[in-house]
């Protein structure tokens, strides 16, 4: 099995502080299984909250984790649209580009 590919402050801290994101990584799968929404659905809303305070690298992350487990690219990019009534179109557009970082050629 190939070993997961990090951003390299992800693996700085990983392997610096390896317990305390054991216990992040076991939060989040915890907190993901806790109720009845699916893994798609679960971080669709992750990215959403991810592009509300404006933080790129969990963005990336939320949509790479969400086209994983089955969102099609047109459900991420839609997922953040939704934001703009809430947290402006400044704000959206920042996130639709880090979106569209990790959608690449995906999207045209």
């Amino acid at each position: 099995m190939a070993e997961k590919s990090y951003p390299k402050w992800y693996s700085f801290i990983k392997k610096e502080h390896g317990g305390f994101l054991e216990a992040l990584e076991r939060l989040g799968e915890t907190v993901r299984t806790a109720g009845p929404l699916d893994e798609k659905t679960s971080h669709l809303i992750q990215l959403a909250a991810a592009a509300a305070i404006r933080s790129e690298g969990s963005v990336h992350s939320h949509v790479r984790r969400a086209l994983q487990a089955g969102a099609a690219p047109e459900e991420v990019v839609h997922a953040v649209i939704l934001l703009t009534s809430t947290i402006g179109f400044p704000n959206t557009s920042a996130a639709l580009s880090w979106v569209h970082d990790v959608l690449g050629e995906t999207m045209g």
